[in-house]
Order: C-alpha cells, then sequence, then structure tokens
C-alpha cells in the first residue's frame, strides 16, 4: 500500500460492478487524535504511517453514489457547507471541514436533482449535512432512515417529510441495494449490500473506521460505546469481506475508500482498488 493515501484524504473515485457504476463523492475530510485510552484504538506504536505530518488520523466527510442506468442513490449526505476548528479539549475529534459534495457530484456527471434516493447509515451531522440545508438541495429524493433511528431528528425536519423508515434490514431500497444491519461504533448502524452480477461491495458504515481494524480487529472505534458486541460484529464483518468477489467501501478510510479484505497472517489486511 502507498503510506501517502492513509495520510491524505479521498478524491473522487469510480468503480464499474456489473451493472452498477459506483463512485465516492467528497465533501470534505475531518481529523481525529489519536486517542489511547482502552478501549480506544489504536495502540500507535508502529503505526505512524496512518498519521499526518500534525499526528492525525486522516478520515473523509462525503456519500457513496450509486448509479443504475438514469436512476441515482446516495449513500449519506456529507457535512454541508460547515467548518468546525478542532476542539483542543475533546479526547479525539479534530478539525472538520464540509462544504464539496455539490461540486463533486458536477465532477461525476449528476446534479442533486438527478438523485431519487438518499440513504443514511445513520444521522450524525457527518452524514446527513446536506441533506438538512435550506433551501432544500435533494428537491426530488426520497429520504431512507435507518431502522434504530427513526426517532432522530435532522437538523431541518421539513427537508426530510419523504422519508421512508423506520428501514427495516434486508430491505431492497434501490436495484441491487439492500440494508443491513451493521453495528459500528454504537449498535443502531446500518450498512449497505450493494451487488450486481454475481459481485457484492460492503458498505460498511462506521463499522469500521480505519484500515488497520481490518488487521486488528479488537482495536474498538474512537465513538464506541459497545466495544465487546461491536468487535464480534467487527469480526463477523471482516470475514465477510475476505470472501471471494467481496468488495468494500470505508468513509473513514483516508484516500483507501474501495478495496478488499485478504487473509495476512493471523488476520486479515486492506487491498486498496
Amino acid at each position: 500500500m502507498n503510506d501517502s493515501r492513509l495520510r491524505r484524504p479521498s478524491a473522487p473515485r469510480t468503480l464499474r460492478m456489473g451493472d452498477l457504476k459506483i463512485s465516492y463523492v467528497p465533501d470534505g475530510a475531518m481529523l481525529l487524535k489519536p486517542a489511547d485510552p482502552p478501549p480506544l484504538m489504536p495502540r500507535w506504536n508502529g503505526c505512524g504511517s496512518y498519521l499526518n505530518d500534525t499526528g492525525m488520523l486522516v478520515a473523509n466527510t462525503g456519500a457513496l453514489l450509486v448509479e443504475s442506468g438514469p436512476r441515482a442513490l446516495l449513500i449519506d449526505a456529507g457535512f454541508g457547507p460547515y467548518s468546525v476548528p478542532e476542539d483542543a479539549a475533546h479526547p479525539y475529534q479534530g478539525a472538520v471541514h464540509g462544504g464539496l459534495l455539490p461540486g463533486n457530484l458536477d465532477l461525476l456527471g449528476r446534479s442533486p436533482t438527478d438523485i431519487d434516493t438518499v440513504a443514511f447509515t445513520h444521522l450524525r451531522p457527518d452524514r446527513f449535512g446536506w441533506a438538512g440545508v435550506e433551501p432544500p438541495l435533494f428537491t426530488r429524493a426520497t429520504f431512507v432512515i435507518p431502522k434504530n433511528e427513526g426517532s432522530c431528528q435532522p437538523p431541518s425536519a421539513a427537508n426530510m417529510a419523504s422519508h421512508v423508515g423506520p428501514l427495516p434490514a434486508d430491505y431492497e431500497i434501490f436495484p441491487g441495494v439492500r440494508a443491513l444491519f451493521l453495528p459500528g461504533d454504537e449498535l443502531g448502524r446500518t450498512g449497505f449490500h450493494i451487488a450486481s452480477r454475481g459481485t457484492r461491495l460492503l458498505a460498511f458504515g462506521d463499522a469500521l473506521t480505519s484500515p488497520l481494524q481490518i488487521q486488528h480487529p479488537q482495536w474498538s472505534g474512537t465513538y464506541d460505546t459497545h466495544s465487546i458486541q461491536t468487535e464480534r460484529h467487527r469480526r463477523h464483518l471482516i470475514t465477510e469481506l475476505t470472501r471471494p468477489d467481496t468488495l468494500g467501501f470505508g468513509l473513514r478510510f483516508a484516500d483507501v475508500v474501495f478495496g478488499r479484505a485478504r487473509p495476512h497472517g493471523q488476520g486479515a489486511a486492506w487491498l486498496p482498488l
């Protein structure tokens, strides 16, 4: 793996999978402090290649665009037209910068008005950002709310009046795209199983927040509130990612958002596309 890709946010990236075109649409970047109180991840000795020149872990905020002919699905909606400076007192959250999603959609040949469905892995601000702006951006979209987040309110409920929710597991929201119960840093999270012509991609939300966790599934994410249960789900997810004809999408994975997991030693390793 090119180490420099681990220390920078991702540019737009696209892959073809059967009848689907799948693209990462960047909205911006977020920095995470390498917090180390147990059980937070990771133990940074020997992992310096994952930290940028200010000693921070680089992550992304953005969306996954899935296109099937003229139809377009967006999974998550970035942070929105906002920037938040680093809070020196916060144990792990650094600066967050959004604002790039509309322009990157345009670079990929799509307008916000082309999006007919917006689905969410969960309803944190860095996931529903552009879905809550005024005036509304996704004026034709139906909004799909995760099952365990149906009671959560985005910043502008009026923008989400057309929502479908709560979203049951295995619900097909788009051709070839089904919802998965996929706990991440909290138990009530949703992932997405995307399949076409014998190949599948698992968009796993915050179930994995760094490629390091592919090799070290015992390392919890910085927000993890149920570390024992989420580790069990993380190990199951990694097993699924090592299966043939399976790809993964990790929003937080710096500039290696698309990849495969391959057996490596006693565990697995992330092989970016």
